[in-house]
Formats: C-alpha cells, structure tokens, sequence
C-alpha cells in the first residue's frame, strides 16, 4: 500500500534492547500467545518456534482443498462427482465455485503472508483446510503460522488488515462477474426448471454491500416476487463477503481483534466481551427462532461464539508498544469496520428447502 512508502520509518527493533516484559512472558508461555483466528479464514501463531512444514504439505493441501471445494460446487448444481468413479467428470461442474472461493482465500492468506514478510516476521505459507462430504463449502478456510513475535501496532495492523482488505477486493470483482450471469426465475416456473437450476436451496441474507452490487447490475435480483438463483461465481463472492465480515469482529484472534487492539490497545478487552456478547445473543436468539414462531435468525453465531471461546479472546502484548500507529494506518484500521458494516448480514442462511 502506498502509504507505507510515505510515513517515516519507525525505530528499528534493535533500538529497543529490552522487549515489553508481557510480551517476553507471552511468547514464552503456552497458551498465552498467539492462538487461532478461529473463522473460515485467518492466520495462527504459536507459542514455541517449530520447524517450517515442507511446501509439498501445503500443495497437497492445496489440491485437496480445490478437490473438496469442486465436489461441493458440483453438488450445488445438482450433480453428486463422488458417487462413483464414472461420476468423477461431473467435478468440473463445480470449478466456477471453487476457483472463485479459492481465489478469495488465497488472496486473504497472501494478504497476511505478505504483510508479515515485509515487516520481518516469520510466516508459514497457508494451511488450507478441505472439508469434504459435511460442508456445501468444501472447506474450512485457510489459515497461516505467525512463527515469531508482533513488534508493534504498525506491524500488527497491516498484517491484520492486509488479509480481509484483499480478499474483500476479490469477493465485490466475483460479485460483479457473477451477479450478471445469475437466474432470476418466476415462482410458477420453478417446479419445471432444468436439473441444473433445480437444486437443494439454501434462502440467503443480502448485506448491505450486496444488495447495493445487486441494484447496480441486475435490479430484477431485488424483486420479493421472483426466485433467484445465484450463478456459482456470485455465490462464491457472496460467501467470500461473509468471510470478510466474521474475521472482522473486533474480538479475540480474530482480524478485527487484531486491528482493534492496534487502534485502541486499552479498550480492546471492553470491546472484545460486547462483541462476544453479541455474537452469543444472535445465537440464542437464532435457536429460539427455530423452537418458537419468530422471525428468523441463525443459530450459527453461537457455534462461532464458542469457538472464540475455545481459541481464547485475549490478545497478547506487543514487544514494543510504544510505536504508535501513523494517521494513515488509523484511516486504514477504521476504513476495514466500514467494510465489516458492508458485508455483514445478522442472518446469513435461511431456510433450506428442496
């Protein structure tokens, strides 16, 4: 980012002979250092140095996740690849999904990746996740090593922003190819559509960003009368949208946890319980919405609210925390909560039918 080029350089780490002593006792003690963005996609730092994994670990990885992510794509459109290996020719019906979704992963990771690199911290290349058989995403996400401590807030917001600031570019540019070439049905066809429009369907939430993309290039997706079956590029964008707005919440290990803590370190632990909180009551809120005659919810977020849980909310110190963020980067920090508004939906997956 050209900002970077402009603002003075800040004081080398070597100038700072005596790390911040949280952060020495963070880095060494299990458990209390970098854990787990603990969303569909993110980056992870451990607590003791470990030897790099061999690239062929990641490739294969790589591979298993396109594979798993093109059988699920294949299966949105009607087709099941894995019944049997005369079926295996179907997986290329699933490639405009999973090459989209691939592509918004990688370039989140890379984002990280990248961003790290240039201020010297050690990074693993990403760790892609297949889920196959059990998910309609064929993945879990993707995730990097942090393999050496944070220096500082400048540091820490460009390797947290880094990654959902490109992947939400990839996600809108999939969103614009794809909104185009969806299907917008009327309601007394859908009973006699073609196999390939005739699917299991899953009622999705529109998010702000969404339903502006959907008014510019097909007003006819915004009709409450009509059936609109998503092309699989624009599914791919939509879900990459909703990627983006889970890594952003300010809580935790989370991107936004991470970019909250760098704009406003002493209230990061305040925030991150609000956010918790509210992730918890759109859960409850969404399973009550199944047991009584509510509007509609999604109980997912409690499943996402305990695993925060599980991977932890605090967030360690940095080893020198006195280098204050430059205005740009505030912008940049801001500017990605701006991007959280955009994408996020309170109900993301509706009804299935089918």
């Amino acid at each position: 980012m050209k900002f970077w080029r402009r603002e003075p350089t800040p004081p080398p780490v070597a100038s700072h002979p005596t790390p911040h002593p949280a952060m020495t006792q963070g880095w060494r003690s299990p458990g209390s250092a970098y854990e787990v963005d603990a969303g569909f996609t993110g980056w992870q730092a451990q607590t003791q140095p470990s030897r790099p994994t061999p690239p062929a670990i990641h490739a294969l990885l790589f591979l298993l996740t396109l594979f798993s992510m093109m059988a699920a794509g294949a299966m949105q459109q009607g087709v099941n690849p894995l019944q049997g290996f005369g079926q295996l020719v179907h997986l290329v019906e699933g490639w405009p999904f999973a090459s989209t979704l691939l592509a918004i992963l990688t370039v989140h990771e890379f984002g990280h990746y990248f961003a790290a690199r240039r201020w010297g911290v050690k990074a693993s290349l990403p760790y892609f996740l297949p889920l196959p058989f059990v998910s309609f995403l064929g993945t879990l996400g993707a995730v990097i090593r942090i393999r050496s401590p944070i220096p500082h807030k400048r540091a820490l917001l460009d390797i947290g922003a880094a990654g959902p600031l490109a992947g939400f570019v990839v996600a809108v540019a999939a969103c614009i190819i794809g909104l185009p070439l969806s299907t917008v049905v009327e309601p007394e066809y859908f009973g006699v559509l073609p196999r390939h429009l005739e699917p299991t369907t899953i009622q999705l939430g529109a998010p702000l960003l969404f339903q502006g993309l959907s008014a510019w290039l097909s007003p006819e997706v915004l009709a409450d009368d009509q059936l609109v079956i998503l092309h699989p590029i624009a599914f791919a964008g939509w879900v990459g949208l909703f990627i983006t707005a889970f890594n952003l919440f300010p809580v935790g290990q989370l991107d936004g946890g991470h970019i909250i803590y760098a704009l406003l370190s002493r209230a990061h632990g305040l925030i991150g319980r609000v956010t918790f909180s509210v992730l918890l009551g759109l859960g409850l809120y969404g399973v009550c919405s199944l047991i009584w005659d509510l509007p509609a919810g999604w109980p997912g977020w409690l499943v996402l609210a305990l695993l925060l849980t599980f991977f932890g909310r605090r967030h360690p110190a940095l080893s020198h925390p006195a280098i204050p963020l430059n205005p740009g980067r505030q912008v940049v920090g801001w500017l990605c909560f701006l991007v959280f508004a955009l994408c996020f939906t309170p109900v993301p997956f509706g009804a299935v039918s089918g």
